[in-house]
């Protein structure tokens, strides 16, 4: 019986605790833009103004939506078993008395994922939403800033969202896990912005 060399090569995928230990003893610089993903330190793309500029939309969107009934998480670890800790752009987290100071959050703490795309929107659903799914996160949202679009992800089963939609116009939308918060995406994209 003959191997193939795809076969006998086995990748060494890094746990979370060695993900941290690399950031703690340097190896990994503290400013580096890296994730683990499936045990593999993965290079984030640069932020650009867009993106950055859509995410402060929406941080300002659900600081008056969700109030104080979520925690909002910006770019922040989030513990999704063994061998990932990816950093969505937005994560709106159950209330912790500790705002998660003690740990970083797990799927069970997270309400709704945003992730904002200027140049991943690729990778982000072929790669991010399977992980998402799979971890049971209930509710991800993705922004393409380039095409302007909002695509909603729900009810994970296995790698996939069962629900998805694309709204044609963005006006008010409620999370699911967030019954009571309403959030008006209408100027999400217009190049100027106000609450009013």
């Amino acid at each position: 019986m003959s191997s193939t060399a795809q076969d006998l090569v086995r990748k060494h995928r890094l746990t979370v605790a060695d993900f941290r230990r690399m950031g703690e003893t340097g190896i990994l610089r503290e400013d580096a833009r890296v994730e683990l993903i499936e045990g593999e330190i993965i290079d984030m793309s640069p932020i650009g103004s867009t993106h950055a500029g859509t995410i402060n939309r929406l941080i300002q969107l659900f600081h008056v939506a969700f109030g104080q009934s979520a925690v909002l998480s910006i770019q922040n670890p989030l513990n999704l078993g063994m061998h990932s800790e990816p950093q969505p752009d937005l994560a709106v987290l159950r209330p912790r008395e500790d705002f998660y100071t003690s740990s970083h959050p797990r799927s069970e703490d997270v309400l709704l994922l945003v992730e904002v795309c200027e140049s991943s929107l690729r990778y982000d659903r072929e790669t991010k939403l399977p992980l998402y799914a799979r971890h049971g996160i209930p509710e991800v949202w993705l922004v393409d800033v380039a095409q302007q679009q909002l695509s909603l992800f729900r009810a994970p089963e296995g790698e996939v969202y069962r629900d998805v939609t694309s709204p044609a116009a963005l006006g008010v939308i409620t999370p699911e896990h967030l019954p009571s918060a309403n959030v008006n995406l209408s100027r999400l994209f217009q190049p100027t912005f106000s609450q009013r």
